[in-house]
């Protein structure tokens, strides 16, 4: 008997898992592959792109460009800390690096395709809260450290480039190889727990915990995505779910931008770069821009 039951229960979550696959695979796969193009072709010209700001007396106005050129940015958090300590070494100014390195940290070209996954809104929302929140936590600084400095890149430099192979087609392979090995595995799990959500888990619940009560479920969208939020391409399974039985959109935004800007990887590396105090600062910013923005999201939905 139990047999039969594992049997039943593994060809239903094979047929979630296939069915999801086939909708979000395709992104991921289109997703590698702009995001390799870009990191091989377009990295070095967007960074240049990003450093000739400096020659250019944009004041506070410049953190529109900084923050469109962080989401251009092909890089994650790990590598977009020492193309900013590089900056900042050349005199880039702090508010600037502060909205190329959050909308970096938030979203980079291949994420935003990924994005695509979950419908037209969900992408506009996810590119607009991710470069209002680069240039919000900008402003910030501009306002309260202006004659300040708020990041500490000392022990940081810019790392070389492992995209140096002289034949263009084997660099772009290798890349592409290197992209696959990040994102593959956690692309996977987040099938598999998506498969796992459609199985067993009832759709009432997932619009009591993100629907229904729009306060409460963007708090829980905004504290869940931290535990939860391992890479930003395994998560497109998980929100596609969710947003299917019942989620806000604001509940959904909520979530990437606390999964993504607090990932528990990448905390370590930021608070190195800003000290105990900013670090706090930074952690309290993200999660009231999270809540600020899902609850526009949310109203802006109502009324539409």
């Amino acid at each position: 008997m139990l047999p039969e039951i594992i049997k039943r229960e593994a060809i239903y979550l094979w047929y979630y898992f296939s069915i999801l696959l086939g909708q979000i695979g395709p992104y991921w796969v289109l997703g590698m592959a702009l995001g390799s193009v870009i990191s091989v072709f377009g990295k070095e010209r967007i960074h240049k792109l990003f450093d000739s700001l400096q020659n250019k007396h944009l004041g506070v106005f410049g953190l529109i460009p900084a923050s469109l050129i962080g989401i251009a940015s092909p890089l994650c958090m790990y590598g977009t800390i020492p193309i900013a300590a590089s900056f900042s070494q050349k005199g880039m100014r702090d508010d600037w690096l502060a909205a190329f390195m959050m909308s970096s940290i938030l979203l980079n070209p291949q994420l935003l395709f990924y994005s695509a996954a979950l419908g037209s809104a969900a992408l506009i929302i996810r590119f607009a809260s991710c470069f209002f929140c680069g240039i919000a936590s900008g402003f910030l600084l501009h306002i309260f450290y202006k004659n300040k400095n708020f990041f500490n890149f000392k022990g940081f430099g810019e790392t070389e480039s492992r995209d140096t192979d002289p034949n263009l087609a084997l660099r772009l392979l290798k890349n592409l190889w290197r992209n696959f090995k990040t994102t593959g595995p956690a692309f996977l799990i987040g099938l598999c727990l998506a498969a796992m959500f459609q199985r067993y888990i009832p759709e009432d619940t997932v619009a009591a915990l993100f629907g229904k009560n729009r306060g409460f479920g963007l708090l829980m969208a905004a504290s869940v995505g931290v535990p939860l939020y391992v890479c930003g391409g395994g998560t497109i399974p998980l929100l596609q779910v969710w947003l299917l039985n019942g989620m806000t959109m604001g509940a959904a935004s909520a979530f990437m931008i606390t999964g993504q800007a607090m990932k528990i990887t990448n905390l370590g590396a930021v608070k190195i770069i800003l000290g105990l105090k900013h670090f706090l600062l930074y952690i309290l910013f993200v999660l009231l821009f999270a809540l600020l923005s899902g609850f526009m999201v949310d109203y802006i939905f109502r009324i539409g």
